[in-house]
C-alpha cells in the first residue's frame, strides 16, 4: 500500500522545532569554533535543514544512513544526542565516536548512523553496499545516502548508481544540491546541471524537489521509500537548496555575492515555515518563544555535557585500530581429496570451502563468475554457487570495493577480488580512507570484516602496468592486515583464516606461483599473523615472502653445497610483521639478508631492516643486506625483466657478502661472540 504524508498542525510544528534545533545548534557551533572549543574543519548545515528533517522523519528506525562531512543536521534529525554530537566535536571520550571522528565523522550504531564521510563521493559505494547486504539478508531496511552536488563529478557517483540500478538495490540517494562544490558553481563544473536527469540515465527513478520546503521533501521521501520497499530498485531525489554559510569555517565566500545569499535567505526553510504557520493562524509568537527557550536549554545542556567530558587518555591512543575480538580458527569444510595440487587449485579450493562454510560469504569482482577469473582461479565456482554468491562486477574498482566495504558493514563477509594489484590503485580511496579507518573513526562501533584478494608480482612479461608489487603500500596503513601466501598450504588456508578475522584483510597472490605444484594438508601452517621458518639454518637468516620464497630456498640450497647453512623465514604476514620470529633467528645466525620483489626505495625490506636495527642490533655481526627489484618500471623484454628482479644468484652473493664482513668490535675491544 502506498503511504501518504498527512500534514497537520502538530506535525508541522514538530518539523519546525527540529529545523530550529539544527539552526541554533549550528549557530552555536560557529561561536564555539571562534572560541577554539571546536577545531579542524567545521561545515555548517544552515539553510539546508529541511532536507535532513524531511527525509529523516520519513525513515524507519531500521533504515541506515551514510552522510557527508556536513552531517550535524542529519545526526540531530536522526535522533542522535546533541550532547554526544557536541562532545565529539570537542574531541572528548563521551562523544558519539569517543572523540576519534570529530565534526566530519559522527557515528551512532544504535541509530544506524554509519557516519559522515570526508571524501567527496566516498559514501556512495558504502551505501550501495549496505543496500546489497539488506537485499541479500532479506531485511526491509533501506540504505540512505546524503551527498552534495559536487560528488556528481566523482567516478564513485556514476559507479555506485550503475551498480545500484544493475542489481536493483534498496538504496535512496539524496543529493543536496546547494549550488557550490566548495567554491565552484555547478554551472562551471557540470555540462548537465540537472542532476536528477543524470540519475535517470542509469535507469533510476529520480525527481527534483524544493529542498527549502520540508513538506515537499518529506512527501518526496515517503514516495521514494514506498517505491523502494516494493522491490522496484533504487530511487534518487535531488533537493534544490542553498547553504547560507561558507563551505567550511575557513571560507571567505568570495565566489558569491551578498545579493545572491540574501535572495536565498528569503526562501529559507525555517523562515518560510514560520511565515506559513503564522499566516494561516496555526502558530502564535508565544509558541515560537517556548520552542526557542527549550532549544536554548538543550544547547546549554549539550555544552555542559561536552565540556564535562574527559579527553581520551594517551594510553588509549592505539585503541580502535583493530578489533578486540580474538582471532579464531576458520570453519573448514574439506572438499579437497588430493594432497598435491597447483597453487591455483589451492586458491580455488580455499574459495570453495569458504563459500560452503557460511551463507554470508560471497565472491565479487571483475570476471570472477562466468569467465572463471582472469587467472582461472574461480573457474567452476559460478556453476557451483550461482550468480548470487559469485558476482561479476563492471570495471569499476572503487565502486565495487566500496560496495564490498558497505556489505561488510551490513553484516555480510565479502571476498572482493581485484584482478591485478595495479587496478587496486583505482580503489585506494575506499581501501585506505574507508576500510582501514571506519573502526577507528567510529570509536570501535563499526568494524569491516572484508577480504580483498589481488594478483601481484612480475615475471610474465606483462610490462610496467601489470607487474608490480604494491604490498608495501598497503602494509603501510594501520587498520589493514596484509597477507602473502607463498606456499600451497597457505594458499589453501589463509583465506579461511582471513574470513574469521573481524578486520579488513588484503591477500596478495603471486602470479608466478599459479602453475606450481605442491602439497597441502587439512590444517593451516600456523596463525595467519605468524612468520614461519621454512628452512632451519645456523649461519645466516634469509627473510622473504610471497613469490620470492622459492628463489630464496633455491639460493639456500646453493649455499648449502658450499657449506653455508642458511635459515629461511617466510614472513607470510606483512602487517602485522612478526618481529619476534625474525629476532629469534638473528640471535642464532647473527647475519641477515632480506629479499623483496618491490623496489629498494620505500620497500618492506627497508622496514624489516629497521626492525632488525631496533630490536636485534646487538646480535648482528654484519650489516643487514637487501636484494630488491632494480629501480626501474618493470620492462617487457624477458631478459630485462629477469635482470630487474631478484634472482637466486644475487641472493647467494648477498649472503656471502654478509658472511665475509669482518666481525665488529665494541669499544672495549671484545668481539661480538665474546660478549
Amino acid at each position: 500500500m502506498t503511504n501518504r504524508l498527512h500534514v497537520n498542525r502538530q506535525h508541522l510544528i514538530e518539523q519546525l522545532r527540529q529545523m530550529l534545533r539544527i539552526r541554533r545548534f549550528e549557530e552555536k557551533c560557529a561561536e564555539l569554533y571562534a572560541l577554539e572549543k571546536i577545531r579542524g574543519f567545521l561545515h555548517l548545515y544552515i539553510g539546508e535543514e529541511a532536507i535532513a528533517v524531511g527525509v529523516m522523519s520519513a525513515l524507519s528506525p531500521e533504515d541506515q544512513i551514510i552522510a557527508t562531512y556536513r552531517e550535524h543536521g542529519h545526526a540531530l534529525a536522526r535522533g542522535m544526542s546533541m550532547g554526544s554530537i557536541l562532545a565529539e566535536m570537542y574531541g572528548r571520550a563521551n562523544g558519539c565516536s569517543r572523540g576519534r571522528g570529530g565534526s566530519m565523522h559522527l557515528f551512532d550504531k544504535q541509530c544506524h548512523f554509519f557516519g559522515g564521510n570526508a571524501i567527496v563521493g566516498g559514501g556512495l559505494p558504502l551505501a550501495t553496499g549496505l543496500a546489497m547486504a539488506n537485499k541479500k539478508m532479506q531485511r526491509d531496511s533501506i540504505a540512505v545516502c546524503f551527498f552534495g552536488e559536487g560528488a556528481v563529478a566523482e567516478g564513485e557517483f556514476h559507479e555506485s548508481l550503475n551498480l545500484a540500478a544493475l542489481w536493483q538495490l534498496p538504496v535512496l540517494f539524496i543529493c543536496e544540491n546547494n549550488r557550490y562544490a566548495m567554491g565552484t558553481a555547478l554551472t562551471f563544473s557540470e555540462s548537465e546541471t540537472n542532476i536528477a536527469r543524470k540519475a535517470q540515465s542509469y535507469g533510476i527513478n529520480a525527481v527534483q524537489v524544493d529542498g527549502m520546503n520540508v513538506v515537499d521533501t518529506e512527501a518526496a521521501t515517503i514516495n521514494a521509500l514506498d517505491y523502494i520497499r516494493q522491490g522496484k530498485g533504487p530511487y534518487f531525489i535531488e533537493c534544490q537548496t542553498y547553504r547560507f554559510r561558507g563551505h567550511s569555517s575557513f571560507d571567505t565566500q568570495l565566489y558569491r555575492d551578498n545579493a545572491e545569499i540574501a535572495l536565498w535567505e528569503q526562501k529559507g526553510p525555517v523562515k518560510k515555515l514560520i511565515e506559513w504557520l503564522q499566516k494561516n493562524n496555526h502558530f502564535q509568537d508565544s509558541e515560537l518563544i517556548a520552542i526557542e527557550a527549550e532549544i536554548a536549554q538543550e544547547i546549554e545542556a549539550a555544552i555542559r555535557f561536552a565540556e564535562a567530558g574527559e579527553l581520551e587518555p594517551v594510553e588509549g591512543l592505539t585503541q580502535f585500530v583493530y578489533s578486540n575480538t580474538s582471532h579464531t580458527s576458520a570453519p573448514v569444510i574439506n572438499t579437497q581429496q588430493r594432497s598435491e595440487l597447483t597453487y591455483r587449485e589451492a586458491l580455488r579450493n580455499g574459495l570453495s570451502d569458504a563459500l560452503n562454510s557460511d551463507p554470508r560469504i560471497f565472491l565479487m569482482g571483475e570476471d570472477v563468475g562466468r569467465y572463471g577469473g582472469c587467472y582461472a582461479v574461480s573457474k567452476g565456482l559460478f556453476d557451483a554457487f550461482g550468480p548470487d554468491r559469485v558476482i561479476d562486477t563492471p570495471l569499476c574498482e572503487s565502486g565495487f570495493v566500496g560496495v564490498g566495504i558497505g556489505a561488510a558493514l551490513g553484516g555480510m563477509k565479502p571476498i572482493v577480488e581485484v584482478m591485478t594489484v595495479n587496478f587496486s590503485l583505482l580503489a585506494m580511496d575506499q581501501i585506505i580512507n574507508s576500510a582501514a579507518t571506519l573502526l577507528h573513526m567510529s570509536g570501535g562501533q563499526f568494524n569491516v570484516p572484508l577480504v580483498i584478494r589481488m594478483a601481484c608480482g612480475a615475471g610474465k612479461q606483462l610490462a610496467a602496468q601489470h607487474s608490480h608489487s604494491w604490498e608495501n603500500f598497503y602494509a603501510h596503513v594501520p587498520g589493514l592486515k596484509v597477507l602473502s601466501p607463498a606456499t600451497h598450504n597457505d594458499a589453501r588456508h589463509m583465506l579461511g583464516l582471513a574470513l574469521s578475522d573481524p578486520d579488513p584483510v588484503i591477500i596478495f597472490e603471486h602470479v608466478m606461483l599459479l602453475n606450481e605444484s605442491g602439497t597441502i594438508s587439512e590444517q593451516p601452517d600456523g596463525p595467519m599473523d605468524k612468520a614461519l621458518v621454512r628452512r632451519e639454518g645456523s649461519d645466516i637468516t634469509l627473510i622473504t615472502y610471497g613469490g620470492s620464497l622459492l628463489k630464496v630456498l633455491q639460493a639456500a640450497d646453493i649455499l648449502s653445497k658450499e657449506g653455508i647453512d642458511a635459515e629461511v623465514i617466510d614472513l607470510r604476514s606483512l602487517r602485522p610483521i612478526d618481529s619476534q620470529t625474525i629476532v629469534a633467528s638473528i640471535s642464532k645466525t647473527h647475519r641477515a639478508v632480506i629479499i623483496d620483489e618491490a623496489w629498494y626505495t620505500g620497500s618492506l625490506a627497508g622496514e624489516i631492516s629497521a626492525i632488525i636495527m631496533e630490536q636485534a642490533f646487538w646480535y648482528l655481526d654484519a650489516p643487514v643486506g637487501r636484494v630488491c627489484t632494480q629501480e626501474v618500471p618493470i620492462p617487457y623484454p624477458q631478459h630485462l625483466e629477469q635482470a630487474a628482479l631478484p634472482q637466486p644468484q644475487q641472493i647467494v652473493v648477498a649472503a656471502k657478502t654478509a658472511l665475509a664482513a669482518p666481525q665488529w668490535e665494541d669499544t672495549t675491544g671484545k668481539h661480538h661472540d665474546e660478549q
